[in-house]
């Protein structure tokens, strides 16, 4: 027997999913929760999707068939949204960040410790080629002992402007200046959960942004942020450091989301635009040698597109980053999705859903878990701190991880 979904929020991002989660095996109703009619009346009429309410509260209270809701409005929304949902007896898959506050983080753990409920983010990048390709490596033992990893979110504000504006309302510009360090989930589980070590202690600098277009600065936003870019520097649970940086003011191409570096003491993996190199170091006896990974890395469209060009005379195309690649496992998904065009955000978004079905009909603790989310958010948040006391460093919760009890997803149970 599959799941019953609602999904709350039809912006830009949440259509991407809804047509995956409609056409899974098993998930065997779909319905939405949308506030604006137009948008309600849109999803109705292409998707099919007939039961559409006008509030997410109406849905909750008004579908009892739900076991499972999917959040995707804005993002300072989520956290008490999410925990609305578990109270209600739901199993959540929610858009990143899972929160924007310490205290609701920790509040959702608590719930779903408590209840057994599955909750799980859609975090893309944990679907990303190179962190698919680092956290195997790194997991083989390839890598070694963590010593420096660099991951980074690079998304001009002005190319969200849209994103912003069509679910803000006339003050959308107060909740687009919230600090990019409070969005750092991408960066963050890109390089945390390829090492599987925590952070302990943070120190971030923020750039003052004045250009001026009233979304940055004291008295234009929800937080009082000053600063449209911040980068930070961790010292991690094995006495490694890493680099995460958030910049919203950036003229940068696609893939947004990506890990520049990561050191170990055998080895290193390093990004350069589309180039990638597995480097394995003349250290403990072993032949140093240079392997050239691009072509499992990128997606299969630029492999494929870029011997008809001249690299040096043309431009890559802005959509070459979408799709799958070589890296993806695509024998664990449904036939259905297998094949799917735009893969969206470099082919992550089959996986994503593929693994909350699978958690909540195996009762399995899936990727992108309650733990993991809040190891992805909860520094983003202390680090921000550090910015606006000038960069001290500040030290980060224990977080912990789930209790040994809980099974982990292993894909084994259901084959397609």
């Amino acid at each position: 027997m599959g799941i019953k979904i609602g999904i709350v929020g039809f912006g830009e991002f949440s259509e991407s999913f809804l047509d995956i989660f409609l056409t899974h095996p098993l998930v065997d109703e779909v319905v939405g929760a949308e506030i604006m009619p137009e948008r309600r009346e849109h999803i109705k009429n292409k998707y099919g999707v007939k039961k559409m309410y006008a509030s997410f509260d109406e849905m909750l209270q008004g579908c009892d068939s739900l076991d499972s809701v999917g959040i995707f409005t804005q993002r300072h929304q989520h956290g008490p949204m999410i925990i609305q949902a578990l109270k209600a007896g739901k199993h959540v898959f929610s858009a990143v960040p899972m929160s924007c506050e310490i205290d609701e983080a920790f509040e959702i753990i608590k719930l779903v410790k408590e209840t057994g409920l599955t909750y799980m983010s859609a975090e893309t990048c944990y679907y990303f080629p190179a962190a698919i390709y680092c956290r195997e490596k790194y997991k083989s033992g390839a890598f070694g002992k963590f010593v420096y990893g660099e991951s980074q979110y690079y998304h001009d504000i002005t190319e969200m402007f849209d994103s912003f504006s069509g679910s803000g309302g006339d003050s959308w510009k107060r909740i687009a200046g919230i600090p990019p360090m409070y969005y750092s989930t991408h960066s963050m589980s890109m390089m945390f959960l390829s090492v599987g070590e925590y952070p302990t202690e943070v120190s971030c600098f923020g750039f003052r942004d004045d250009i001026g277009d009233g979304i940055y600065g004291e008295g234009n936003n929800n937080w009082d942020n000053p600063f449209s870019n911040e980068s930070a520097l961790f010292k991690m649970s094995g006495g490694g450091i890493a680099r995460i940086n958030e910049f919203r003011r950036c003229g940068t191409c696609k893939p947004s989301s990506y890990i520049t570096s990561l050191i170990g003491t055998h080895a290193n993996y390093q990004c350069a635009g589309m180039h990638h190199t597995f480097t394995l170091g003349p250290v403990f006896g072993q032949d140093a040698s240079v392997e050239y990974v691009s072509n499992l890395i990128n997606s299969k469209k630029y492999v494929e597109e870029k011997e008809k060009i001249d690299l040096n005379t043309e431009p890559i195309k802005y959509d070459y980053h979408r799709g799958y690649s070589a890296v993806h496992d695509l024998s664990r998904l449904p036939a259905a999705h297998r094949d799917i065009p735009d893969g969206g955000h470099n082919g992550s978004h089959a996986f994503l859903v593929d693994d909350f079905v699978r958690a909540v009909v195996t009762r399995k603790l899936p990727p992108n878990n309650a733990w993991d989310s809040a190891l992805c958010m909860i520094p983003g948040i202390i680090a921000h701190d550090s910015a606006m006391k000038g960069g001290v460093t500040l030290p980060i919760p224990f977080i912990g991880s789930a209790p040994e009890d809980f099974e982990r997803l292993d894909y084994s149970d259901i084959k397609y």
